[in-house]
This record gives C-alpha cells, sequence and structure tokens, in this order.
C-alpha cells in the first residue's frame, strides 16, 4: 500500500543532496537520525532544512536517484515531483503522449483518470509532502531562540516554496486539505474550497512581496526563492482566477507584470554560436540563463539525481533513431512525443520547433509505437558550446519553470481580456526571439497558439487549455484525447483531477471533486 511518509502538518528534518541549492552550502542530515529540535541548533542546520525543501521538487528522496523515495509503496523515479506534474499537465493535452504500458500512464492522455489512480495519487503527496515540510520549517524556525541575520529571509523563502505547492494544488485539484505551520500537529487537516484558498494565497503572496524580509528579484542567487518568484506566481493566479474563483483579475495580473517587468530580466537573446538561444535555456548549462529565467529548479548529473524532473523529459523523448550522443544520454527510454495536432502550430523557421522527425511518423495510429509522433529534442543533455555534461546517465539541465518569456505573454493575454499594459510589444519580443513575423494585431487564440510553442514541455499546457475553454470541450480536438484516434469531447469534471480515494480514506473532512465517486 503507498503510504506518504510526511503528513500535512508534520514532518522529520529533512536531509539534503550535496549541491542541490549551490547557495546554501550545506550538508546531509539523515532524517531517520535527527528531528528539527535536535537538528535546528545552528545556522547549518536551518539551511541544510531549508535546502530539503528545495531537493523535494528535485529528487524522488533524500539519497539520490537510486535511494529511498520519500513516498513508499511506488517508483522513485515515476513520484517524482516535477514528472508528475508533467504526467497531469502534458500528457493530458495535444502537447503529448507517452506509449509506455506503466500502469494507468495512458489515462492522462485519453483523459479518463479515476480516484484511484497510482500516479494521481503520486503527484497529490508530492504537493502536500512539500507543504508540509514547509510548514514544519517555519513553525519550528518562528518558535525557536537561534537567532542569525538570514533567518527572516529563510522564512520567507520557505513560504514562497509552500504558495508554489499550494498554486499546483488549487490548480489541479481544487478543494484541497490545508494546514499551515499554526496547524496542530497530528489533526487531520480540513478542506478549503478552491475560492478560499486562492484569497489565501493573495494575501500571503503580497505580504511576502510588499512586508517580508525576502531578497529581491536575483538578490540572493539562481534557483533561489525570491520576490520576483512570488511575483510570478502571484500573476499566475491572477491570471486564472476566472477558473479559481469565477471572477476575472485581468487588471491585477497586468499590475504585478508591469512590476516584473521592471525587475530587470529580460529574454535570453545570446548565444555561444553552437545552438539557438532559445535552446540554450534547455541546455546542459542553462544555469547560465539567469537574464530570462525566474526560478528553475536544479538538476546535477552527479550530485542532484532524479529519474523524474529533466533527466525524464530527455530519456522519456528520445527513441527510434534518434542518436543518444547528441542529445548527450547513454540510452532512450521511448516514450513522449507530440500529437500533429501540436506540431502543425509551428511554422516554417520557427527556432522553437526542436522535433526530431526522421524515421517518425506525423500521425499516431498507435500510441504504444514510439514511430508514431513526432519526438522533442527541446532539452539536452549538452552544454552551450556543444560538449555534454557530466554524466551520460543522468542530466545536468535544470527545470526552468518560470520564464520572462511567460511574463511577456502573459501581458498579452491581459491585453486582449482588456487590461491596461502593452501586451502587443511583449508579444512580439517572443516572437522575434524565434525568428518568425512580429503580429500588428493578436486576438486569444493567437495568445494561446503562442504559449504552446513558447512553453511546451514547461507544464503549463493544461492549465491553458482549460482557461481557454478548450481542454474537454469538443472546440479543440486532438489525437487521442478522449481515448479515440480522431479525438471526442470529455466531460466537464475532468477540468480537475479527483482527490486520491487514499486520502479520504485517512481523512473524513475531505469530499469528492463533482463528477468523480465518492466511494
Amino acid at each position: 500500500m503507498k503510504t506518504i511518509k510526511y503528513i500535512l502538518g508534520t514532518i522529520v528534518l529533512a536531509a539534503t543532496l550535496s549541491a542541490c541549492v549551490k547557495d546554501l552550502n550545506v550538508t546531509p542530515i539523515d532524517p531517520n537520525a535527527n528531528t528539527a529540535d535536535k537538528a535546528l541548533t545552528d545556522q547549518a542546520g536551518y539551511e541544510s532544512f531549508l535546502a530539503g525543501i528545495y531537493t523535494g521538487f528535485a529528487t524522488s528522496g533524500f539519497y539520490g536517484a537510486n535511494g529511498s523515495a520519500s513516498i513508499s509503496g511506488l517508483d522513485g523515479g515515476a513520484s517524482q515531483y516535477i514528472r508528475g506534474l508533467y504526467h497531469h499537465t502534458g500528457l493530458t493535452t495535444d502537447e503529448a503522449v507517452c506509449g509506455w504500458n506503466d500502469q494507468t500512464i495512458k489515462n492522462f492522455h485519453y483523459q479518463n483518470w479515476t480516484t484511484d489512480d497510482t500516479f494521481i495519487y503520486a503527484f497529490y503527496s508530492r504537493i502536500f509532502m512539500q507543504v508540509s515540510m514547509a510548514n514544519e520549517f517555519i513553525r519550528e524556525a518562528k518558535a525557536s531562540e537561534v537567532t542569525f541575520s538570514d533567518k527572516e529571509e529563510y522564512i520567507a523563502e520557505a513560504r514562497v516554496l509552500r504558495a508554489l505547492a499550494y498554486y499546483h494544488a488549487i490548480d489541479n485539484f481544487g478543494n484541497v486539505p490545508f494546514a499551515d505551520e499554526t496547524a496542530i500537529v497530528g489533526q487531520n487537516p480540513t478542506q478549503m474550497l478552491r475560492a478560499d484558498l486562492y484569497n489565501w494565497l493573495e494575501t500571503e503572496l503580497t505580504d511576502l512581496i510588499d512586508n517580508s524580509a525576502l531578497a529581491g528579484p536575483r538578490a540572493n542567487g539562481y534557483a533561489r526563492a525570491d520576490k520576483g518568484v512570488a511575483k510570478f506566481i502571484l500573476a499566475k493566479l491572477y491570471l486564472n482566477a476566472k477558473v479559481f474563483t469565477g471572477t476575472a483579475q485581468w487588471q491585477k495580473c497586468a499590475d504585478v507584470l508591469k512590476d516584473l517587468m521592471d525587475d530587470g530580466y529580460s529574454l535570453h537573446t545570446s548565444t555561444a554560436g553552437v545552438y539557438s538561444p532559445y535552446q540554450e535555456l534547455f541546455l546542459a548549462d542553462n544555469n547560465r540563463c539567469t537574464d530570462e529565467i525566474i526560478f528553475a529548479i536544479e538538476q546535477d548529473g552527479v550530485n542532484t539525481t532524479s529519474y523524474g524532473a529533466t533527466n525524464y523529459l530527455i530519456f522519456a523523448s528520445t527513441g527510434g533513431t534518434m542518436d543518444v550522443s547528441k542529445i548527450g544520454i547513454s540510452s532512450g527510454w521511448g516514450g513522449l512525443r507530440t500529437t500533429p495536432q501540436f506540431y502543425n502550430k509551428f511554422s516554417s523557421g520557427d527556432a522553437r520547433a526542436l522535433f526530431y522527425t526522421s524515421g517518425q511518423k506525423k500521425e499516431i495510429d498507435d500510441i504504444g509505437d514510439f514511430t508514431n509522433g513526432y519526438a522533442f529534442m527541446k532539452y539536452l543533455n549538452i552544454k552551450s558550446d556543444g560538449n555534454p555534461g557530466q554524466e551520460s546517465g543522468f542530466v545536468d539541465t535544470d527545470f526552468p519553470m518560470m520564464r520572462y518569456a511567460d511574463v511577456l505573454l502573459m501581458a498579452a493575454e491581459c491585453q486582449v481580456n482588456g487590461a491596461s499594459i502593452d501586451g502587443l510589444s511583449a508579444y512580439n519580443q517572443v516572437r522575434k526571439r524565434a525568428g518568425v513575423p512580429e503580429a500588428k494585431s493578436i486576438v486569444l487564440q493567437d495568445v494561446l497558439d503562442e504559449r504552446a510553442r513558447e512553453l511546451y514541455q514547461e507544464c503549463w499546457r493544461r492549465n491553458d487549455l482549460i482557461r481557454y475553454g478548450q481542454f474537454t470541450t469538443g472546440d479543440y480536438l486532438w489525437q487521442w484525447k478522449g481515448g479515440t484516434k480522431d479525438g471526442t469531447s470529455v466531460d466537464d469534471h475532468f477540468n480537475l483531477f479527483p482527490i486520491p480515494d487514499s486520502d479520504r480514506l485517512a481523512n473524513s473532512n475531505l469530499e469528492q471533486n463533482p463528477g468523480y465517486s465518492a466511494n
């Protein structure tokens, strides 16, 4: 039986992998030997615990890819946070199919998952493990008499990471169990309505931006939570306000985006000469791209290894006649490809059309055959100078969870929806970098399609399609949507994933999302 080792509200002290968050410079702490009261005795202990929260987004457990996973009863690689996020946000859309026979993996693309789906339970558990870790850190830090100059900043960082996990919760699951650092340890949390969680996140993120010790954008180093990250999450919250609460907030979103656009970020346009500036954002040394990457989940082929995150996106996208030496890996897993409907969104000369077509069919007659569907070559374990990453079995490529290009495209969407912001100029910045003609005017469908071209495999596609009313409906079909080759609509209750049966059986406070069986 699958069990999550860390429940919402209490957690033992988390260990870290070296170099997970380089600026923290920490050493591992064994969670089986140390509890918070024993280990949080100085700044080094707090740094190690905080790095453990970052590690929760990057790996399956605290002892590497082959170590004990944080969620028992499930393959560690399959239960990694970013891999789970991609299952929910990429495989459920026109962006990708996976040809494996791993348990219920095909159900994501068929949009016919159930309340006892193993992969849904794994991702749900990952989200609330992250919340639990952050809660414990904040609780212990606030109560402790240990003092050091960065303590309040560390607390603020943990709050941002908690808000990120809760954002994924509100987006994917709607009404979810809620607890913060004030929750009674060991007590089952109550369920918070989606609109109420939206309000909590808005208040929490606004306070972090305006009133906390959180560092300014990029002030505390690469891949660290800062005010730029908090603003990005808040902008996403406002962007999806109509979905989350029933009331649109386009001008609020635009105002946050204007603030972000004044924070010194820019599109990455320089190049080492081997790859395009766009692809450099997805290479083994993409930590160089601090001009555009607002927040990344770090991967390191030696020190921070995982069978999820970009390791999954690179290995699973490789198969057929693809040359693994040009990808920087040892072998392919032969899983992920795109649909013809998605591929057709790219015009000739678009620098973002990073697909492998040789020996591949565009049409997907057999979802289980890797040669059916064009393969992705967006992420590579190759550095910008053309040399491979450190290892061929694990990648160095970080996952760019938040990019400035997304900020510009959100601005475009806000303008089309009536907000006061120069969205057309922002939209054309993105297109110019891609090497495609600039637009004189745009409509909503233009923005949605541009987001597809710019942000694929970055875990935003499901969110975008739902916001535009095209995820479950018959207004837009792709191959194998609804389980048929030509695609078909599905019931609207699939716009949310179910609260897993395992959690509802353990917590009588939880009600199932509408449309799913309550058994």
